[in-house]
């Protein structure tokens, strides 16, 4: 009669649920002797390493196929694709060149009046269809002295045949005004592998949402920008999205053909020619940057990059 369809509806709804269950992901978070071990059903995805030199990083990280998708040096220098420049750029970073006069990006002891990112505590690591990890940290100036302090909340997904790695960073003025400068050396950096850069000539490349490429992408505003390529014979992409609630959307973008991929919404000037991106954030008072890493297979077409920032966009933060 009219009510015997509902049982084997029922049976259909909870057969549906426990196969979606079964399927999900298992993401875990365990602390480390360096940091915390992210994995996925097991495998490697990366590492948060508490301290790398003079800041907390990500390194490695293993895409979507199981392939490591940023440099390995200065962490391993036994890769002969990686040009060993830059030591600075570590893998996956946050830091900004010019903090009341300190330079948090470089990391040559020659270089006068450098400052680092000393991890502080973990506030929450924790595993499930998704794993968070949030940090406290401090920026401490060369003479050892706290300068600002920021919460990191981190988590770390997939997608279907896509990872991502959500890095959100809350910066506080808890020692008073912090002037972040004008400076093209910032902020959300990432360095990709030797074989995946666009001066490899291997058929890496670079594109932005507005279509633009390569170096015509090097200090433009978008909503997000691709870098893609050949790693270890598999066409693998990393895009960084950058979230409508961050600070001053759509960022500006310090995207270099040798590898560099970094988000800087404070060089305004360095990139547009003219005007002042600096910005003092007053005492007591904090912002938040918020940002996605998109692992994909193929190039921004093939990774569906501009539907998964649609998605990634309309998220409340």
């Amino acid at each position: 009669m009219t009510y015997r369809p509902v049982m084997p509806l029922l049976l259909a709804l909870g057969t549906l649920a426990f196969a979606s269950s079964a399927t999900a992901a298992n993401v875990t978070a365990e602390r480390s002797e360096k940091g915390v071990v992210i994995k996925i059903d097991g495998k490697p995805f990366t590492e948060y390493i508490t301290c790398s030199n003079t800041k907390p990083i990500l390194w490695p990280v293993f895409g979507p196929t199981g392939k490591e998708m940023t440099r390995d040096y200065p962490m391993d220098d036994s890769n002969p694709t990686e040009r060993k420049d830059h030591p600075h750029h570590r893998s996956v970073w946050f830091t900004h060149g010019d903090i009341n006069g300190i330079d948090f990006w470089d990391e040559n002891p020659k270089r006068p009046n450098l400052g680092k990112t000393k991890h502080r505590e973990f506030v929450k690591i924790e595993s499930g269809p998704q794993a968070v990890v949030v940090t406290r940290n401090d920026w401490l100036g060369p003479d050892g002295k706290k300068v600002l302090e920021d919460e990191r909340h981190l988590v770390f997904g997939t997608d279907g045949e896509a990872r991502w790695i959500d890095f959100d960073i809350t910066l506080k003025a808890t020692e008073g005004p912090v002037k972040f400068g004008d400076t093209k050396e910032g902020s959300m950096g990432v360095r990709v592998p030797g074989t995946m850069k666009v001066t490899s000539k291997l058929g890496g490349k670079l594109i932005n949402s507005h279509g633009q490429t390569d170096e015509a992408a090097w200090g433009k505003q978008a909503p997000w920008v691709d870098y893609f390529g050949p790693v270890d014979g598999e066409q693998l992409g990393l895009a960084i999205f950058n979230h409508p609630s961050s600070f001053r959307f759509p960022t500006y973008w310090h995207v270099r053909t040798y590898g560099l991929f970094a988000a800087n919404p404070f060089g305004v000037k360095e990139f547009a020619g003219s005007g002042d991106g600096s910005y003092t954030l007053p005492a007591g008072k904090s912002m938040t940057l918020r940002y996605r890493i998109f692992l994909h297979k193929g190039d921004q077409k093939q990774g569906k990059v501009a539907e998964a920032y649609e998605a990634y966009a309309k998220e409340k933060k």
